[in-house]
């Protein structure tokens, strides 16, 4: 079997080079430079692990030699360079554009001062909290640096090569505080985030168990029956036959099933598969193949060697004839039996037989590729492996403890990842060890993977370490299977959102100074994200206190007018504040004209397939547009022939929304669809109306308890043209904040006739600052004052 290949376009344009005997310099973009040094004045041109695409369009820049040394200017920076060895006093980039008052100068060798917003890491096994950070291409000071010195080079066949370490390879990112197109100009020398399986968005399930089929089945069958969707089955390291010899290995390693836990793997296979399900298999590869693998001898006579000696195949990341025989022997089976991708569980640190080869990239590296054979949409799992991991999606991120600071650190973590463009992190949703029960811990951690990339339940070989809602307190086991049906509501959002990120370089987790950079408030809030294009997320990380029964998140809203999607609560921006939440909800915040397309079921199924019924939740008061992308699940997701696009426009003069028609290859898609259009926290003052291809049709207009006004049509062609009306310029209405706050005393754990004054206080007709100063001189526990005091002031009409 040849081993696959990526497409590269190594070499860069000679108009971009300049050149001397021991140097080269390569515009890349107007931002990003390469800059070599090579004492035998040799250049590395051959795709590198994080260097695919070098040949990039010449951006316009000028070359200055002073004869003592070279100027090389762009619109955003400017280079000075002697010629020399590279040197701390020889070799600077000056990044334009007034970033700082003197920290904008990079030099060679010296050190940032921590200004770096930092990337990601590569595992968070073990972690209690945060880890240190590898670098991003985002910094404070304007630039970021990349060392490319020591990694692997790609060859022409499909191999790898070490590099020569006498020379050195750096990509200086010079893009000021515009992050976001740090992050691009990444992806397009890096090579893009591909669009991953539309059903990897939903909710996967895992548990490191020994389960029996039918245990498994039984599992499966229960959550069906609570209503609780999942669309990815993975299956740990007990799968495999664990019980071996020692001198053969350690049983973590394995390739043959336990016929006593699954006596008929493919009929279990695909009966997982007939329940909407995709399948991946643990594998941890590092004792190589032992003697008692089904598939031993079919790796001997692959390799030549006799099987008759009963000796261990070790394995050997370096040998091309091992992995060649290792994805051709050892997993094609298993797929053709029904596994679908597979979980590589390597942690054996970064070193082989050959300086230079990480283990971890490899296995990566030829597991997607080999994934994709057959033109399939190919998805892997396993932990980060340095720049360029980005193209090898889903990433693990290991076992970390159970405990608030492991969940207070995981959205910064999450966020920051898009620094050094890995998108799509795979946290264990309610930590992997250690630590002690805590419902409500665990289900905040659930309300957090929803709002993450992919959401993955699972947990360390403990019996008392479960993580079925039904495991939990009837409250939280409520709230769980909330946001775990939210989650495949979200999908055809998140699946628009996943071709953006690949065709637009944006991942779908970014972090706030994406996208206000030259906010300062934007980068006091790590743990808040934009949650693709139309969200903001403040996760609750905290536990709730014991008074106000809410938690408190800090968080930041730009300037304009936003509601949270899941209370209604209308906020105006332009400010920091703490947000409180009760266990029932965590602030998810959209602006004025915000579009957000749902699946309209109550209760998804686990395959997250093209809904039959759809629901756009619409922020009045400004303009707001959004294309729904679907795609037919075959191929890389990039092949415009096989996408459909439905265009969303909220025209807020006219107060009209217009759906449709869908553009492109729409075969795939349900011939009708039924469209619910819920305005969120309108104002009463509308007339609901709606039209398909021009002719007046009769919705159904409901108005639910929270606020929200829903206009139904059913049965509208996806061809056709769909508007749904309010009537000119609708606004959002008041907040009910006398019914707000009685919710909010009514919870909290204080003295009755307290809460009768608060809310008399806070109701009255007196002035606001009258009303908060009273607010103050009662003896309310600061908690629920500030609880209160969020109500009351999140709009200045209150």
């Amino acid at each position: 079997m040849a081993l696959p290949t990526l497409p590269t376009r190594p070499v860069a344009d000679p108009a971009a080079v300049v050149q001397g005997e021991r140097y080269r310099i390569t515009v890349l973009t107007e931002g990003l430079l390469r800059l070599e040094h090579s004492p035998d004045g040799v250049f590395e041109d051959r795709p590198s692990t994080f260097a695919l695409h070098r040949e990039q369009p010449v951006p316009e820049f000028r070359v200055v030699d002073r004869g003592t040394h070279l100027e090389v200017v762009t619109r955003r920076l400017r280079l000075t360079y002697d010629k020399g060895p590279f040197t701390t006093s020889g070799l600077s980039v000056a990044v334009l554009g007034a970033v700082t008052t003197w920290h904008s100068v990079w030099r060679y060798g010296q050190d940032d001062d921590g200004r770096n917003l930092g990337g990601t890491a590569r595992t968070l096994d073990e972690a209690d909290g945060a880890v240190p950070l590898e670098p991003g291409v985002a910094g404070r000071n304007g630039y970021a640096v990349i060392d490319d010195s020591t990694s692997l080079l790609l060859t022409d066949d499909g191999w790898v090569a070490p590099r020569d370490d006498a020379r050195t390879d750096l990509y200086v990112f010079a893009y000021g505080h515009d992050h976001a197109e740090a992050v691009r100009a990444l992806y397009a020398v890096s090579g893009a985030q591909p669009v991953v399986p539309r059903w990897a968005l939903g909710n996967w399930w895992s548990r490191y168990h020994r389960y029996t089929a039918d245990e498994y089945r039984a599992l499966l069958t229960r959550f069906r029956a609570a209503g609780v969707p999942f669309s990815v089955a993975v299956l740990d390291m007990d799968w495999h036959v664990t019980d071996v010899d020692p001198a053969i290995g350690s049983g973590w390693t394995g390739y043959t099933w336990d016929r006593e836990l699954f006596p008929d793997p493919a009929a279990f296979l695909a009966d997982v598969r007939e329940r909407g399900l995709r399948v991946t298999l643990n594998v941890h590869p590092a004792d190589g193949v032992g003697p008692h693998e089904e598939a031993y001898e079919a790796m001997c006579a692959a390799l030549g060697l006799d099987p008759s000696t009963r000796d261990p195949i070790a394995f050997d990341v370096t040998d091309e004839a091992f992995l060649t025989a290792y994805l051709d022997v050892l997993h094609r089976d298993l797929e053709a039996e029904g596994v679908d991708f597979w979980w590589i569980d390597w942690q054996q640190g970064a070193h082989s037989r050959v300086a230079g080869i990480d283990p971890l990239w490899m296995l990566n590296h030829f597991h997607f590729l080999d994934n994709a054979r057959d033109g399939r949409r190919p998805l892997t799992f396993s932990r980060y492996a340095g720049p360029g991991s980005h193209r090898y999606p889903v990433g693990f991120s290991g076992d970390a403890v159970i405990s608030w600071a492991s969940l207070a650190f995981q959205p910064h973590f999450t966020a920051a990842a898009a620094n050094i463009g890995y998108g799509w992190w795979s946290h264990d949703v309610g930590g992997h060890m250690f630590g002690a029960k805590d419902d409500e811990l665990a289900t905040r951690w659930v309300q957090l993977g929803t709002f993450s990339p992919v959401l993955r339940l699972h947990s360390s070989h403990n019996p008392f370490l479960t993580k079925e809602p039904w495991s939990f307190g009837p409250e939280h086991a409520a709230v769980q299977t909330d946001f775990l049906r939210l989650r495949h509501r979200l999908v055809p959002y998140l699946h628009t959102m996943n071709h953006r990120a690949a065709r637009e370089g944006v991942p779908l987790v970014t972090p706030m100074y994406h996208r206000w950079s030259r906010h300062a408030e934007a980068y006091r809030v790590p743990g808040q994200v934009a949650f693709g294009s139309q969200l903001l997320v403040a996760p609750v990380t905290a536990p709730r206190d014991p008074a106000s029964v809410t938690a408190a998140v800090p968080a930041w809203l730009p300037d304009g007018t936003w509601v949270d999607v899941l209370t209604g609560l209308v906020y105006d921006g332009g400010r920091e504040l703490v947000l409180h939440r009760d266990l029932t909800s965590v602030p998810v915040l959209a602006p004025a004209g915000a579009l957000v397309p749902l699946d309209a079921a109550d209760v998804p199924g686990n395959d997250p397939v093209e809904p039959h019924a759809l629901e756009v939740l619409v922020v009045v008061g400004a303009d707001g547009t959004f294309t729904l992308v679907e795609d037919d699940g075959t191929g890389d997701g990039l092949d415009e022939a096989r996408v459909a696009r439905t265009p969303l426009v909220w025209d807020q003069a006219a107060g009209v929304l217009t759906v449709g028609p869908v553009a492109g290859a729409h075969g795939f898609l349900p011939a009708t669809r039924t469209w619910t259009v819920t305005f969120l926290s309108v104002a009463d003052e509308v007339a609901p109306g709606a039209t398909v291809e021009g002719g007046a049709v009769d919705p159904v207009v409901a108005r639910t308890a929270d606020g929200r006004l829903r206009v139904t049509v059913a049965d509208v062609p996806v061809d056709a043209t769909l508007r749904v009306g309010l009537g000119p310029a609708p606004a959002l209405g008041p907040n009910d904040v006398a019914g707000r706050l009685h919710r909010v005393l009514d919870a909290a754990q204080v003295g009755y006739e307290l809460k009768s004054r608060v809310l008399d206080v806070l109701t009255s007709e007196r002035p606001l600052h009258v009303r908060l100063s009273h607010l103050a001189a009662l003896d309310v526990p600061p908690a629920l004052r500030a609880a209160v005091e969020e109500v009351v002031l999140a709009r200045a009409t209150a």
